[in-house]
Formats: structure tokens, C-alpha cells, sequence
């Protein structure tokens, strides 16, 4: 079980920040089957005029897009993350984001990479014991 680090950033145009937080958690919790509880987010609510998310080259324009962020560790196949941006936005659309208006960035790292308080890093001390890599995971 790897277990991710969720950012997400959007603009104080939007009032539902408990709700945009909780519906990705809840996207994540049923795509990677991890426990509810294990639950890390830093949510930021800032001026629009502080997030610039201009066209992609994809033609299409973004109102007020939302920013997410996910740190995890190496090891989910490329099936796996596609289920998850997939679940996001669809889960995301319930609550009026729009799909155009979802920006992902996926950044995966090492066990050696975290550490959950003390300044020590638990899964290199064995305090947490290292997650198993997706045997599914492609490296393409």
C-alpha cells in the first residue's frame, strides 16, 4: 500500500474546498484501495489571478481550474493512475468542477524520499515497513 501526499490549489472563487479535498480522498481511497484514514492533504485557496493554466495545446479553455498535486511512491502500474485521473475529475464534476478545469501532476519517489515526523525517515528505519511495488506497474 503506498500511501500519497495530495496538494491541491485553487482559486478563492470556490467555496467548496472541504468538499473538493474530501472528493479526491474519496476518488484515491476507491481506486487504490488504501484505508480512509490515511489521509495526507495540504489544501490552498488563493486569487484566482494567482493560478495561470493556460492551454495545454489540447483546445480547450479552463474557467477556474483546480491544481492536484500527487507525491507517492513508485509502483502503481499506468492502468492505475489513468483509473485514478479518470475517478478525480468524474467525482470531481459531481461537486461543479468542471473536467476542463482539473490539472493533475503525478510525481512518484523512492522510501527514502518520506518521513512521517521526528525527523527520521520511517521506511528507511523500518518503523513502517516499505510498501509493495504493483506487480502490474509498467515502467512506460
Amino acid at each position: 500500500m503506498i500511501i500519497p501526499l495530495v496538494c491541491i490549489d485553487h482559486s478563492d472563487n470556490r467555496t467548496n474546498a472541504t468538499g473538493i479535498a474530501g472528493t479526491i480522498h474519496d476518488a484515491i481511497v476507491r481506486v487504490y484501495e488504501i484505508p480512509e484514514r490515511d489521509r495526507f492533504q495540504v489544501i490552498t485557496s488563493r486569487p484566482a489571478a494567482t493560478i495561470v493554466a493556460e492551454d495545454a495545446g489540447l483546445g480547450f479553455d479552463r474557467t477556474d481550474p483546480v491544481i492536484i498535486q500527487i507525491f507517492t511512491q513508485h509502483g502503481r502500474s499506468i492502468g492505475a493512475k489513468q483509473r485514478l485521473y479518470a475517478e478525480i475529475a468524474s467525482r470531481l464534476e459531481q461537486v461543479g468542477v468542471a473536467g476542463a478545469d482539473v490539472f493533475i501532476s503525478y510525481v512518484e519517489n523512492g522510501p527514502e524520499d518520506w518521513s512521517f515526523g521526528f525527523g527520521r525517515a520511517q521506511y528507511l528505519t523500518g518503523e513502517l515497513a516499505v510498501p509493495l511495488a504493483d506487480p502490474t506497474a509498467s515502467s512506460r
